[in-house]
């Protein structure tokens, strides 16, 4: 499980899982829990790359959102597994 501290949105920590190139069992603390259950569900099982091509760069407030972040938060870590 991988944690990711999140800036400028209402969310405080993104959790989630990525197998076989695939995110899993995205998990939003804090923000919009209808809007975020349903984000995490419709990601789930997804390709890692296909996920961030989605939502980066959809933005909120303060120039991100909460997709947005998940998105550098899988970014970040396949930066990190490539190490």
């Amino acid at each position: 499980m991988s944690t990711f501290i999140p800036e400028g949105v209402c969310s405080k920590k993104i959790e989630f899982e990525v197998e076989n190139g695939n995110v899993k069992n995205v998990t939003f603390v804090g923000g919009c829990p209808g809007n975020l259950n349903a984000i995490s569900k419709l990601v789930d099982g997804m390709p890692v790359q296909k996920v961030i091509e989605m939502l980066k760069g959809n933005i909120c407030r303060n120039n991100t959102s909460c997709t947005d972040q998940l998105a550098k938060a899988l970014e970040k870590e396949m930066e990190e597994s490539k190490k």
